[in-house]
């Protein structure tokens, strides 16, 4: 029954109280604390959006304008319809820039654009999309800003699919990006093989959401199982699988569980910790920070902005707080990184103080360009 109304209220603070239990059993970080790269940290996963003003071309469905999350997803950016309509759509890019230049510890983003649903004959189709962020207007707007990288979305079922990876990769994409749920993408359909062969061509990663998604009003996530990308894998494309495929579960085992599994059959899979920090999913940075064997070396540092600078309605409570780990950090460090007011360096300092090492903050860097 839960299954079925996993977004009612209900279920939401069911997770979130039995995530606040699950992460306070003992004191003290999962691992030893590690300084913070001295060069300054890559997140690499945030998202924009925008509702089709200025000519930007986005587009967000009647259901999730009506949905409880289209609003406080809206004033996360710092950013209202009206602001919107009045100058457009590349506002929230800029402000999305702004925001990120005062973090005193995320120097860089990779901002990803969100392609949506195809229909049989390759061509878009509306009426099943739900948000669709093209990359031409990712690729223009990240230009203007220095501290924003290109994160391309390209559907493997869309027509032009081929023409729409090179554009990406002859415009500065560093990865592209899927929500399969969504975007109605089965990452184990042969018929798509030509484009994973094309993006292994291309060295550019793949960045797929995996496990249940609870950032859309309807999602099939049957398709975000982790063991569906092995088809990918086996062709050489570099995956990172996002969110240590946190939440859900198939076939009676738990997502996270068997991306571990494929952890260790694959060494071009990776992962982020994008998300983990949220009140929903405290509990999964131990399943990050402890199983090291698979994880050791392939994991990213990622927000999954602006999910960290979300409040949640009704509650008035962030989404990412150091409060919910009120046992696990201590009263000085809680204080501490409560103060700071820049979204992303709480989100840092959360998972420094629960022990993330360096190499993971630092391996992002590796998507900058050369």
């Amino acid at each position: 029954m839960c299954k079925l109304l996993h977004k009612s209220w209900i279920c939401i603070l069911t997770a979130v109280v039995f995530e606040i239990v699950r992460c306070n059993l003992s004191r003290g970080p999962y691992r030893r604390v590690e300084p913070l790269p001295e060069e300054g940290i890559v997140d690499m996963h945030c998202h924009v959006n925008g509702i089709g003003e200025g000519g930007s071309g986005c587009f967000i469905s009647d259901e999730f304008r009506k949905d409880g999350r289209y609003q406080p997803y809206l004033r996360s950016f710092g950013v209202s319809e009206q602001e919107l309509k009045e100058r457009g759509d590349g506002l929230v890019v800029e402000r999305l820039s702004q925001m990120l230049a005062e973090s005193k510890f995320v120097k860089k983003a990779v901002v990803v654009a969100m392609d949506g649903v195809y229909d049989s004959e390759g061509f878009l189709d509306t009426h099943q999309t739900q948000v669709y962020v093209p990359n031409e207007f990712v690729a223009e707007a990240v230009s203007r800003h220095s501290n924003l990288l290109f994160g391309a979305s390209v559907n493997p079922y869309r027509k032009d699919w081929r023409a729409s990876l090179d554009w990406a990769k002859n415009n500065g994409a560093v990865l592209v990006k899927w929500i399969p749920s969504v975007m109605n993408i089965d990452p184990s359909d042969l018929k798509i093989e030509p484009f994973y062969k094309k993006l292994a061509e291309l060295k550019i990663p793949l960045l797929t959401h995996a496990g249940e998604d609870q950032s859309f009003p309807t999602a099939n996530d049957e398709l975000c199982d982790p063991d569906r990308l092995r088809l990918p894998l086996s062709r050489g494309v570099k995956v990172i699988a996002a969110h240590i495929a946190s939440t859900g579960s198939y076939q009676g085992q738990c997502s996270t569980s068997r991306l571990l599994r494929m952890m260790r059959e694959y060494p071009n899979l990776y992962s982020d910790i994008s998300s983990l920090t949220q009140v929903n999913k405290l509990g999964y940075m131990k399943e990050a920070l402890t199983h090291e064997k698979e994880f050791k070396g392939r994991l990213f540092y990622g927000s999954d902005f602006p999910l960290i600078n979300i409040k949640i309605p009704l509650i008035n409570a962030w989404l990412v707080s150091p409060r919910y780990y009120f046992v696990r950090l201590s009263p000085a460090q809680i204080t501490s990184i409560s103060s700071l007011k820049n979204p992303w360096d709480v989100d840092v300092k959360v998972k420094q103080a629960l022990g993330t090492p360096t190499d993971v903050f630092a391996r992002s860097r590796e998507l900058l360009p050369p």
